[in-house]
């Protein structure tokens, strides 16, 4: 067996551990449990996952600073997404389904987190299939030496952070809005928003590799902007900052493929119009 990179692979397994902490913590959470208590483990479980993100992101970056990528790593690197953005946010998904006290709508929540994972891991086998290469970077799988600026379907960790930042919103209201009627439009959103996110990993919609633009060659002004308004949101409205950069994220590139598909179906009809 080939030598194996030490710190890429401590990282990625700093990943994957995150991710069984979350499971771990959001375990906790019973339907007796007390409000504040509930609270804590929601946040606990969510910025693990959230701390699982940035070590997903540095493992790929140490090992492209270190020139040791390598497919033990992207293997690795799969394994223990799979774990983090995958079994962990479905897990949260299913106490957040403990406030639907009806027996019927919590099979649904059930089913639904079943079907995240199952196209969380389906998103990770298809990247690697489709990159001869795969090692370490953040969002996917990627860590080697692929040069893709735009993946096919929604990252994995980018689904992860639309579930978890739900659980943080309910724990977390925010200024202005009851933790009740917070609690009730998650409630809603929850299943319906996770569903999304998950059959997005798994469709072909086009989403920009926002970690390899922010870390490798030089950055556009554009790229800037974006950094910058993401931290003025975080520390505007911290509550609020995970929902609306990781779903404005998911939803923006769903919004711009079906622009795309309906301005090239309209152009072709028009290329075949009598003149």
């Amino acid at each position: 067996m080939k030598k194996i990179a030490i710190l890429p692979t401590l990282l990625t397994l700093g990943n994957g551990v995150c991710g069984f902490a979350a499971i771990a913590y959001a375990s906790k959470i019973g339907p007796h449990s007390p409000g504040g208590e509930i609270d804590h483990y929601f946040v606990v479980s969510a910025c693990l996952i959230l701390a699982a993100m940035i070590f997903d992101v540095l493992d790929g970056y140490a090992a492209r600073l270190s020139k040791t990528a390598s497919e033990f790593g992207g293997q690795l690197d799969s394994l223990c997404d799979a774990i983090s953005f995958g079994a962990a946010p479905a897990f949260v998904l299913l106490r957040l389904g403990m406030d639907w006290h009806q027996p019927l709508l919590q099979q649904a929540v059930a089913l639904i987190a079943a079907l995240y994972v199952v196209c969380a891991v389906l998103r990770l086998a298809r990247f690697n299939m489709e990159n001869t290469f795969p090692s370490s970077s953040g969002m996917g799988g990627d860590k080697g030496g692929g040069g893709h600026k735009r993946f096919k379907g929604l990252p994995s960790p980018a689904a992860a952070g639309c579930v978890v930042s739900l659980a943080i919103l309910r724990a977390t209201p925010g200024s202005g809005i009851s933790a009740e009627t917070m609690t009730s439009l998650v409630r809603v959103w929850a299943p319906l928003g996770t569903l999304i996110a998950a059959l997005l990993m798994v469709s072909r919609v086009s989403y920009p590799h926002i970690t390899k633009q922010i870390l490798r060659g030089r950055r556009s002004f554009s790229v800037l902007v974006q950094v910058v308004l993401a931290l003025f949101l975080v520390a505007l409205v911290p509550s609020l900052a995970c929902f609306l950069i990781f779903w404005g994220y998911a939803l923006s590139g769903l919004l711009r493929h079906v622009l795309y598909r309906t301005l090239r179906s309209k152009a072709s009809l028009t290329e075949w119009e009598p003149h």
